[in-house]
């Protein structure tokens, strides 16, 4: 029961740190271009190599992590369906090009940060 509470947690957490994050660029940057989910995703991705990274080399650690932070907390606070559905309505309203610059930077971006995240995760152990 442990590991579904734990994820249960990181997830509500990681919703909540998306909400607050997607609101607070979107009220900065505009909402013509998706900010707010490309920086989630992009800094998710980080997250994710950073710590399965540390996690996974330092055995150490209770099992217990690995349901808290990349499921519960990483899961819930990515937000790969939203990219998808704000690539979509993009498109759907003719901005082609902000879909293909959404898609093409949230791939390219999102894969840097996780190869980033996991070199850091290799100097932090």
């Amino acid at each position: 029961m442990g590991k579904y509470f734990a994820v249960g947690v990181g997830g509500f957490v990681g919703s909540i740190a998306r909400f607050w994050l997607a609101v607070y660029v979107g009220q900065r940057m505009g909402t013509r271009f998706p900010y707010g989910t490309f920086l989630i995703n992009v800094s998710g991705s980080f997250l994710i190599g950073l710590v399965m990274t540390i996690l996974t080399e330092r055995t150490h650690l209770s099992p217990i992590y690995r349901y808290l932070i990349p499921i519960g907390f990483i899961g819930g606070y990515t937000t790969f369906s939203t990219f998808e559905y704000e690539t979509l309505r993009a498109t759907q309203e003719g901005q082609f090009t902000i879909g293909l610059i959404n898609m093409v930077l949230s791939v390219l971006l999102g894969f840097l940060m996780v190869w980033t995240g996991a070199i850091v995760g290799k100097a932090i152990v």
